[in-house]
């Protein structure tokens, strides 16, 4: 599909596993790829507040990348672990979010490929075209 932007950090899942950290769309459509506390090869931030605002911090770098801002977020997915969680995870996306008020999921699952991981978010945004 021609029109595509990909941006890749590095990250090495990134490359064993063939995917790109975010997509731009030709209509204007960014979709972000699930992102977790995982900082520099460590996890940054040890409770599920902390890694909440760290992986929401990876999305909104890779938006940056393609010159959006969370002025631009149209729609987040949070993923937890455990339903104890859900308190700390909605006040991060509330501190980060409130303004902007995507559309928003938060949903319970199993587990994480690090099972230290308690959170993963997704983020899609949106660009307007240009007026021609």
């Amino acid at each position: 599909m021609s029109g595509l932007r990909r941006v890749s950090t590095g990250a090495p899942w990134e490359e064993a596993f063939g995917y790109s950290r975010a997509v731009e769309l030709p209509n204007g459509l960014v979709l972000v790829s699930g992102c977790t506390s995982i900082v520099d090869g460590e996890i940054a931030g040890g409770g599920p507040y902390e890694q909440a605002v760290n992986a929401f911090k990876v999305a909104l770098a890779a938006l940056k990348q393609l010159d959006l801002g969370r002025e631009d977020v149209v729609r987040t997915r949070m993923y937890l672990t455990h339903a104890r969680d859900v308190e700390d995870v909605g006040r991060a996306h509330k501190e980060l979010f409130d303004s902007v008020r995507p559309a928003a999921s938060m949903i319970i699952v199993s587990g994480f490929v690090d099972p230290s991981l308690v959170v993963e978010v997704e983020v899609e945004a949106y660009r307007e075209a240009p007026e021609s």
